[in-house]
């Protein structure tokens, strides 16, 4: 089950998709935190306050595709995890050493360490949805998508839902100097999450999901790559108990959980390739590369 957000108007609308691609609109919560409330109160997990919807309601005679989706939930606040992934390890050794590395850098060390790396990645203000314009920064010449799987979390750190987040990166900025992490992470509409929110337990194993990441120019496929999260070293529950340590949740926060797929060699991304994220069970994201 999963839960999608349109606008249609001027109103911006909550409803189900259901694996059958029915949808089912959910107009007694305006937004997914709303939704999550009225469980609550309800004493019912969200899945079961949808089943209860869908099944005293007739679904839209619509299809996904004629909707025009947004952002399915505004999240308060994104934050993302890096060098969970092996591979992640490497591409940022990579962007670090400028052809020259001797011994275990820091980013050896933190794969290795019990503590994660966590950041803040982004804002509802920052933040797009589906078939939304992600920002090119124009000081770096050395710009990818990151796709990453995201964990929709309560106050209380429980995971509520997964999401599809593209955690854009400068790998130019970042590799100069790891103190530059925060420019080389967060600018003007430099994250993408959706299209839509997979309830977490409609999920039988979260870490046997297929990541793909197409990107077109021109019309061209030229990168194609696929992983799973059952690479990832770290689990989901350690990095929500260290992000919620000594710290503040809001309901609706999300945290992205590291990639595994890094471009290869030094492509970088240009204005107007369109870039494609798909994770089983949760749909495709789609976005644009526009200047700054």
């Amino acid at each position: 089950m999963r839960i999608i957000r349109y606008q249609e108007d001027a109103s911006f609308k909550l409803a189900a998709l259901t694996d059958a691609d029915e949808i089912f609109s959910l107009e007694d919560s305006n937004d997914f935190i709303s939704l999550v409330q009225s469980a609550e109160r309800d004493g019912i997990s969200v899945s079961e306050k949808v089943k209860r919807i869908i099944d005293s309601s007739q679904a839209l005679k619509k299809e996904i595709h004629q909707l025009d989706l947004i952002v399915p939930l505004e999240a308060p606040e994104v934050w993302a995890a890096g060098v969970t992934y092996m591979r992640s390890k490497e591409a940022r050794n990579y962007e670090a050493a400028d052809g020259d590395r001797e011994g275990p850098t820091f980013y050896d060390k933190v794969y290795d360490a019990d503590r994660p790396e966590l950041f803040m990645k982004s804002t509802a203000a920052r933040t797009i949805g589906p078939g939304g314009e992600v920002c090119l920064r124009s000081d770096s010449s050395w710009q990818v998508p990151e796709p990453e799987l995201g964990l929709v979390l309560d106050r209380n750190g429980n995971i509520l839902g997964y999401t599809i987040g593209n955690d854009m990166s400068c790998r130019d900025i970042e590799g100069e100097n790891p103190l530059y992490l925060p420019q080389a992470k967060i600018w003007r509409q430099s994250c993408s999450i959706g299209p839509a929110i997979r309830l977490a337990d409609t999920v039988e194993d979260p870490y046997d999901l297929q990541i793909t990441c197409r990107i077109y120019r021109d019309g061209q496929k030229v990168v194609d790559e696929t992983a799973s999260t059952g690479q990832l070293k770290r689990r989901f529950g350690d990095l929500v108990a260290y992000l919620a340590k000594d710290n503040v949740l809001f309901d609706g926060t999300v945290l992205l959980t590291g990639t595994c797929i890094v471009p290869p060699g030094q492509f970088t991304l240009e204005q107007g390739d369109r870039i494609e994220i798909d994770i089983t069970g949760i749909g495709t994201l789609t976005n644009t590369a526009v200047p700054a």
